[in-house]
Formats: structure tokens, sequence, C-alpha cells
């Protein structure tokens, strides 16, 4: 019998991947990266080692804007095939021409955010996919970055607001929602692969299915209507199923998310609301050309608590808009305190190339915009304090974030109150039993010993 000589089987092509930016931003990658998987790319971890490279950049604030411009050069530098998409590719420069393009010239393509598609045809011309696509090796869920316990889920793109200080629409488009059929069923996914934690993401949550008339969809053979309310209460109930969160953020504060709060008091979904409020004051607001009644945020955040008094309000704010007065600055302090804002982030104003509030009359200092900016967060930190302080003594429960030692050495965990990476955590102390373990993932009680800084200190129990 003669030899047979059986052909090496040839190596994937292996692609790098930068994620930067915001969680809609993560969520693009994630599509992208599933779809390279689906074809039979591998992914490299350093530039060196990869085929090419892609850049999901952010091109939002001029720190974003740097960090993106400075990773396209490094991996220009390092790999020299490059591929660049996100929020930055869709910008241009004074000139009128692409912003990459005019500072990376060498870059094999450039697309906007959202592109999915697009990026894959620049893959396949520069780096063919293998004649034999894996799809069985592809998890029904996709490809995550997040930590395997819990995820983001984009409902839609883009925004139909042209609030004067963004250039988001300029660079996502108009609002474009996603089938709600298509939402859960990622959503199902998600949660039968182990996810506990559900992060609902958009531009503007609020205004889910505002682009098709709430048209009715499918899911499961039942119908669903494209319409925020039904939405949440579909995911709601999908993480109940499977003993899960449903975290809402961007929740503009239209008075349809009145009709959200009872899902939040029956523990359908999480009760905490991310509404990016920007401001108190009307004038602001309407040189922001803010969406909603500003007059009546105080009169909503009181109403929600009425419905559900556990619920808990994050927010961000600007501080040093153009035209901002001492005065229009306190009304913003003021509403802070009374509204009793439970987390709140703020920027000092900064001009964004390319947006509408740069034209505006009455640019502050940039020392009075910082200077503002510190006063916010000295008000802002001492609510949030406030209300950490009344958790001492609760017993709440706590999703696991580190395990440090499956328990024996305590860990880091978060409560309903806390999304990741934007609020505190729960540090939780070695349990009380040496027998008592716990593992990242989990969820446990927790008895609130002591409120520190931003975050709770958890005694397991």
């Amino acid at each position: 019998m003669s030899d047979t000589i059986t052909p090496a089987t040839p190596a994937a092509p292996k692609v790098g991947f930068v994620s930067l930016g915001c969680p809609k931003a993560l969520t693009d990658s994630e599509l992208i990266l599933t779809q390279l998987s689906a074809e039979g790319y591998q992914t490299s971890k350093t530039f060196e080692g990869a085929d090419l490279v892609i850049v999901n950049t952010c091109g939002f604030i001029d720190e974003a804007v740097k960090e993106s411009l400075d990773t396209i050069g490094e991996a220009l530098a390092e790999n020299g095939k490059v591929i660049v998409t996100g929020c930055l590719g869709a910008r241009q420069d004074d000139a009128g021409q692409n912003m990459v393009r005019s500072i990376h010239p060498s870059v094999l393509a450039v697309t906007g955010p959202h592109a999915t598609h697009e990026v894959m045809e620049a893959v396949h011309r520069h780096l063919p996919k293998p004649h034999d696509p894996f799809v069985d090796l592809v998890p029904p869920q996709g490809i995550k970055l997040t930590p395997r316990h819990y995820a983001y889920l984009k409902i839609s793109e883009g925004c139909n607001h042209r609030c004067t200080f963004c250039i988001i629409p300029s660079m996502r488009g108009d609002l474009v929602s996603r089938p709600v059929g298509d939402v859960l069923t990622e959503a199902r996914k998600l949660f039968e692969a182990g996810v506990k934690e559900l992060l609902v993401v958009s531009q503007d949550t609020s205004a889910y299915g505002v682009d098709v008339r709430y048209r009715t969809g499918f899911w499961d053979g039942k119908p669903v209507k494209t319409r925020m309310f039904d939405l949440v209460r579909a995911l709601g109930e999908l993480a109940r199923a499977h003993g899960a969160w449903v975290r809402l953020h961007y929740v503009y504060p239209y008075p349809h998310v009145d009709e959200i709060v009872p899902l939040m008091a029956e523990g359908l979904v999480l009760p905490y609301l991310d509404v990016p409020f920007q401001h108190s004051h009307p004038e602001v607001l309407r040189r922001m050309k803010r969406p909603a009644s500003g007059e009546k945020n105080l009169e909503r955040i009181q109403r929600w608590r009425e419905l559900c008094p556990e619920i808990v309000v994050r927010s961000t704010f600007i501080a040093g808009f153009p035209g901002e007065t001492e005065d229009e600055f306190l009304h913003l302090l003021d509403f802070v305190r009374e509204a009793q804002i439970d987390r709140a982030g703020c920027f000092a104003y900064s001009p964004v190339e390319g947006a509408a509030a740069n034209a505006l009359p009455g640019a502050l200092p940039d020392a009075v915009r910082q200077e503002r900016q510190v006063r916010f967060m000295a008000v802002a930190e001492q609510v949030s304090a406030q209300r950490l302080a009344r958790r001492v003594g609760a017993t709440m429960q706590v999703l696991v974030d580190q395990a440090n030692g499956l328990g024996k050495k305590g860990g880091l965990g978060r409560s309903y109150a806390d999304a990741p990476e934007i609020d505190g955590v729960v540090r939780l102390l070695p349990p009380e039993k040496a027998s008592k373990t716990y593992k990242v993932g989990d969820f446990i009680k927790a008895r609130i010993v002591a409120a520190e800084g931003h975050d709770l200190v958890g005694l397991p129990v």
C-alpha cells in the first residue's frame, strides 16, 4: 500500500480587535466578532500576531478622538493592515475630509458605526475567509466582550434629537429600532448562556419603536408591540424565568416612562433608571435643545418614588454650558438636592467639533466651567452619601463580580443600585462561616454594615 500524505490544514486567519467607546459601540464590536467567528476567523491578542487589525473607534469628545487616533497609529505601526469602524469613522475634519483618512491615509478601510456588513466586506477583500466556516463553533449568544455573567443588549441605533452639544446623530443617524422579535431572541440566548444581568442600551431607550409607529412584531409566535413598555415587560418576564436582572440605561424622562415604574415595583425589572437630565433650568435646557419637559422632572421623580420607593435614579449633567448664569447653575444644584439624585456624574462643558453649541453666545472661561463642575460634584456626592447611608443595616441581594478565593477572603459585587463600571460596588467581607463560598455570577444575600464613599460594605449571610 502506498503511503498517502494528508495535506496540512491551513491555519485560520487571525484578526486583532480593539473596541473603544461606550456600551453601544461595544455591542457593535460583539456583532463583528460574532460574524468573524462564524466565518472561521480567529482573534489575536496582539497586533503583531494578527493578519490584520480592526479598530472600533469613539468620536464623541476630544479625549476619545485622541485615544482612537493614537490606537489606529499604534496598530498601523505594529501591524500595517488596519480597518477602522465606529463613530470616528463618520467624522470629517475642517476641510470636509474624512478625519481618519486625513491623519492615517494608509488604513485599509473606514466605516461609520453599526456597519458589520461593511466591515466584513473589507475583511474579505484584504483577508479572504476560510473555505469551510466553523459555524458550529460559534456560541448561540455570539461573542461577548463583557464578563460571562452580564451583557449589554442594544435595542436601537441612532437618535432623533438634535441636542446642541451632541454630534452623535451626525455619526449614527436617526433612530432605527431593532425588530422586537430579534431583541427578545438575543436576550433569551444570553440568559440561556448564563448571563445574570442584562443591561439595555441605546441612544434613547424611551423612544424605542417611535420610528416604526409602535408596529406589532412577533416573538415565539405571539404578537408583541415595538414599544418600550411591551419590550421591557417581555424582557422582565424572560429574566424572571432565568433568575436574572434587567437594567435600563439612557432613559429620557418622557411621560410614558411612568408606565415602566410599576414593573420595577413588581420586581420584574430592576428599580433603577439611568436618566440623562443634563441640566434643570428651563433656559439652559432650551439652549441645549433637550427633549421632554425639564420643568416637570422634579414632579416625575417624585411620582416614580411614590410608585416604587426603592427606585434608584442616576444621571449625568453638564456644568458651564454656554450662557449659563450663576443663578441657572444654582438652580441645578437645588435640583440635585431636591430630586435626591442617587448617583450623579458631571462634565465641565467642552466644545465638540461640529456641535451647534459652539456657536452659542456666552461661552464661559475654562476656569469657571471647571469650578462649577467641582461645586456640582461636592453637592452630588453629599446627596449620594446620605442616600447610601440609609442602606446600612439592610440585607440586599448582590451579584458577585469578583470572588477572591471563592469567598474565603471576601470579594466584590453589586446591588440593584449599581451598574457595572459606572456606579459603586458592594465590598464583600469574608463570610462568617468559613465553609460558605460563592463564585462570580452568583446572587448572594449580604447585610450592609457600612457605607464608604460611593461603595457599600456587606457581610454575606
